[in-house]
């Protein structure tokens, strides 16, 4: 069953501060000899900082995004604060001339100060402790919780097998012609601050 599955494209969004987990992800998940997708992320020194905020989110969407089929959002603690995020999800969420929409989940990223655990409740009922907060729906990122709610994407924890994570690639893919993306929102002017949004 496993290698009945294709290998898809995959673009990953995710926050800087986050790397580490990225790397990670992505030697355990792309680069391994058994690699079970194409990464068509972008790389460090790919796009200039110093362009304009148009020139970066055309060059996000049109040169990456639209290579791939399917967005992983690697969630960390502050990853929905992120206008680039954001912006990423958005893209994903559009169908162009130039970009066809893309499969999407969200993967919670395990870290010692953050509970790889969703607890869909409110912000004021989530579960805290010492340095320790579970993720709900206000602190992962807006456009991906709408989408999660319309039934176009899912949200998991960080997944235990090759096995595993390819099933929820393919299952993301194949929703792609659902019809029930939510892409409503505004797009991030700026990056946000807080513990969650609102």
């Amino acid at each position: 069953m496993f290698n009945d599955i294709p290998k898809h494209k995959v673009f990953l969004s995710f926050h800087h501060q986050d790397d580490s987990c990225r790397k990670k992800f992505e030697k355990e998940f792309s680069q391994e000899f058994n690699s079970i997708f194409v990464n068509c992320s972008v790389s460090d020194g790919e796009i200039d900082p110093k362009n304009s905020t148009a020139t970066i989110r055309r060059e996000i969407r049109d040169n990456f995004i639209s290579d791939s089929t399917v967005t992983i959002v690697l969630i960390g603690s502050s990853t929905w604060k992120r206008k680039h995020v954001d912006w990423e999800i958005g893209y994903s969420l559009t169908q162009t001339s130039k970009n066809s929409r893309s499969g999407l989940i969200g993967i919670l990223l395990p870290s010692p100060n953050y509970e790889p655990h969703l607890e869909l409740k409110c912000i004021s009922d989530a579960k805290k402790t010492e340095n320790c907060v579970t993720y709900t729906p206000c602190n992962i990122p807006p456009r991906l919780y709408d989408n999660i709610q319309s039934g176009y994407a899912k949200i998991y924890n960080y997944p235990l097998s090759s096995c595993e994570l390819k099933k929820w690639i393919h299952e993301a893919y194949q929703r792609r012609n659902s019809g029930v993306h939510d892409n409503s929102r505004d797009y991030f002017v700026n990056n946000r601050s807080g513990s969650h949004w609102e």
